[in-house]
């Protein structure tokens, strides 16, 4: 079964596609990644996307219109994909979040939008959308989804034996990891990786791409040390797992808050070096708290050398290395993940593990929109696969 996974994440700077044609073999599912790439939202989208983001007030109006234009852009990213790759049987559609509302440790809702009836009236193929409300209403953060990959992906690694068990680390707008252990397994969202580095370079103008490209700026600043333990003050990062976060939190005006608290005023790069120390340092040690020997790490963040390099000499015990060595692009790995998601709710599998979500049981994910015709799925599955192997 052929299935488009999309996702926009929390850097909202483009959609991400993976293209994966699914087989089961017994326990074992095989997953052919057939085609990935990458398309950035058009710059006037992308400044009203996040002039939309909170803490800034918008209308339902705006709201409406974003659902729309996110949706077309979706749509035409799947349609490039068709063309290049073939149709799919299935497009799974995470859209583009701009709300996850947590109170304390708990995760009320949450908001994607990106309207899913425009990528099935552009491709004909049904769409699986609105991932993540399912394990919020089971009691759940809806977050991080992509452990159920890391399951399937960690689990073979356990056979190696690496003391203490193994770990994925995703370093997108946020950072989140699985640990996954013969006991079981766990994950939630540590805290910012990218957003707030991301935040300070574009409000600030320090590169117009809106990121710190290979980690240049870092590099070129310093750590100020009273700054950083006013940003590690965070009550977050004490709140016991499962939990998630997002740029509801963790955005400029945080920053410059936390500045103010300090009594500081540090330049560009010496801003973005502490920022970026700040996600290794809590990234860190939380890796270093979960015992693993392994740690597997996919997400723009590990196109940053400052960041690598911080955590490899944080955690001299562990076993650095990228989730391409699983068969899972580092930067495709979420839209994959997607892909995996909308092959269980096919089937009528969860797409969740209580372990990763909080929630109280596994729930099969997701809203269908039919295709250009009627909507057929595959005969249900009693029991979920027990492995997945990637290949290109």
């Amino acid at each position: 079964m052929k299935i488009l996974g999309m996702i926009s994440g929390t850097s909202h700077d483009g959609i991400d596609v993976a293209l994966v044609d699914f087989a089961l073999d017994g326990g074992v599912l095989t997953g052919r990644v057939l085609h990935t790439a990458s398309t950035p939202y058009p710059d006037e989208l992308r400044a009203r996307l996040v002039a939309a983001l909170p803490p800034a007030p918008v209308t339902l109006a705006e709201v409406c219109v974003l659902d729309t234009l996110i949706g077309q852009c979706f749509a035409e990213a799947a349609a490039a994909a068709a063309e290049q790759a073939g149709p799919a049987d299935l497009i799974v559609s995470h859209g583009q979040t701009v709300f996850h509302w947590v109170e304390g440790a708990h995760a009320r809702g949450t908001l994607q939008i990106g309207q899913p009836a425009w990528i099935a009236e552009r491709t004909g193929a049904p769409v699986l959308s609105d991932v993540r409300i399912r394990d919020i209403t089971a009691g759940g953060h809806g977050a991080p989804l992509v452990s159920v990959l890391d399951d399937l992906l960690l689990g073979g690694l356990l056979q190696d034996g690496p003391a203490g068990g193994a770990a994925a680390l995703n370093l997108g707008g946020i950072s989140n990891m699985t640990v996954v252990r013969d006991g079981g397994l766990s994950a939630y969202d540590i805290g910012p990786a990218n957003a707030l580095i991301d935040a300070v370079v574009a409000g600030r103008g320090l590169n117009p791409r809106g990121f710190d490209e290979g980690g240049r700026i870092a590099a070129s600043g310093r750590v100020d040390e009273r700054l950083l333990d006013v940003l590690l003050d965070e009550p977050y990062y004490r709140l016991a797992a499962p939990k998630s976060t997002g740029k509801e939190l963790f955005h400029l005006a945080y920053v410059e808050a936390a500045i103010a608290r300090a009594g500081r005023e540090p330049s560009g790069p010496d801003l973005v070096a502490t920022l970026t120390e700040l996600t290794v340092r809590t990234v860190a040690a939380d890796i270093a708290a979960a015992g693993v020997g392994v740690l597997v790490v996919s997400g723009g963040g590990c196109r940053n050398p400052v960041i690598m390099d911080g955590l490899r000499a944080a955690l001299p015990g562990v076993r650095v290395s990228l989730s391409d060595e699983l068969g899972a692009p580092a930067d495709d790995k979420e839209a994959i993940a997607f892909a995996l998601i909308g092959w269980l709710t096919a089937h009528g599998l969860p797409g969740t593990i209580p372990g990763g979500t909080g929630a109280k049981a596994a729930r099969v994910l997701g809203t269908l929109t039919p295709g250009a015709g009627p909507l057929v799925l595959p005969a249900p599955l009693p029991t979920p696969p027990r492995s997945l192997v990637l290949r290109r």
